[in-house]
């Protein structure tokens, strides 16, 4: 069982080659998982610690968040909420409540004077120090990838979804400027990451779909929000950066456009609503898939059932390379650490190429 990490894994992964084993991926396991992982407790400042979790549990790369959203933490630890949090905005009457500033309560951005407003400056002010200070603490062959996001999740969140959806319909200036507004942000991010030699790549968390499908139609996301994926592509590209995109929901309506936008990695492929195989064959060698065991077996199965599934995954999905095998969407604390080793071990052992 081979668990040192070397990111050529990933690349060849992305490549559609083979390697020696198939490459393990995800974008976030909760620090309960990692503590039980070590036998000693992981926290969100224990950098060395988790290092040494996701290297030896082995991944090729650890994620670390830099964006204004964390990933499982929308309305909670992000650096959005802390912002909207301590300067007591939202609509509810009540501004002392939560619910004041909880993004998937209260909107925050009716019109232009809002707008206008509105502390963007204080939101750009993100914290690299985490993927800065990792470089030092890296193993050889390990690289970092910069967690960022969201740009269509936060535009409807600061608009409110009912008056997102009829600024989409009115093509208004101000969703216009909310969307370049917030996109500028993380491409000045992306900007920073890019020219760090022990990152990978970026990694952005914008969850587009429902189960059903799209969570508005493809025209708009094609109009508003896959432009500036475009750019992040493009600037990925130039500096040798992968790009990776998880998104939740059914995706096989998106996915011609995520793969014109020049996506290297999509993840998670929801179990719930995807067929992974068909979505890898409606691939066709243009886009490398990451998933996707279900979180709810992960949660209620047995150890047995997950090994069944990742062999399914190893058998059906694996060949040809163009495929990391993960949850189908994190691994989160409430993940039975059993079923958690069961994917890992199974996936190390069994997913070694001939």
């Amino acid at each position: 069982m081979n668990v040192s990490p070397d990111w050529n894994r990933v690349l060849a992964a992305v490549k559609f080659e083979e390697t020696d084993r198939v490459p393990l991926s995800e974008v976030l396991i909760a620090h309960d998982i990692q503590s039980q992982f070590l036998g000693r407790q992981i926290g969100p400042d224990d950098l060395a610690g988790q290092v040494e979790f996701w290297s030896s549990a082995g991944y090729d790369y650890i994620p670390l968040n830099i964006g204004m959203m964390e990933p499982g933490k929308v309305t909670g630890d992000s650096h959005v909420s802390k912002i909207l949090k301590s300067l007591g905005q939202g609509d509810e009457p009540d501004k002392t409540d939560d619910k004041s500033w909880n993004l998937e309560v209260a909107s925050f951005i009716h019109d232009l004077d809002e707008f206008e407003a509105f502390p963007w400056t204080e939101l750009a002010s993100l914290d690299f120090s985490k993927l800065e200070n990792v470089a030092s603490l890296l193993p050889p062959g390990m690289k970092a990838i910069g967690v960022s996001g969201k740009i269509f999740t936060m535009t409807w969140m600061l608009m409110g979804f009912n008056n997102f959806a009829m600024a989409l319909i009115k093509d208004t200036p101000l969703l216009r400027a909310i969307f370049r507004q917030v996109a500028e942000i993380q491409l000045s991010a992306l900007d920073v990451v890019l020219n760090m030699p022990h990152v990978g790549g970026i990694w952005v968390v914008d969850d587009l779909a429902y189960n059903s499908g799209p969570i508005v139609s493809v025209k708009h996301l094609d109009k508003y929000v896959f432009p500036w994926y475009r750019e992040i592509a493009r600037r990925c590209r130039e500096a040798g950066k992968l790009f990776f995109l998880h998104s939740d929901g059914k995706l096989d309506a998106l996915l011609p456009s995520l793969i014109d936008l020049g996506l290297d990695v999509i993840q998670p492929i929801d179990p719930t609503c995807n067929d992974i195989v068909d979505i890898k064959r409606k691939a066709g060698g243009r886009i490398c898939i990451v998933g996707n065991v279900p979180n709810d077996m992960l949660q209620d199965g047995q150890p047995s059932d997950i090994r069944e599934y990742v062999r399914h995954l190893l058998a059906e999905v694996a060949p040809g390379g163009g495929f990391m095998l993960g949850s189908g969407n994190s691994v989160p604390d409430w993940a039975k650490f059993e079923n958690y080793m069961a994917l890992r071990e199974t996936a190390l052992t069994e997913g070694v190429r001939a």
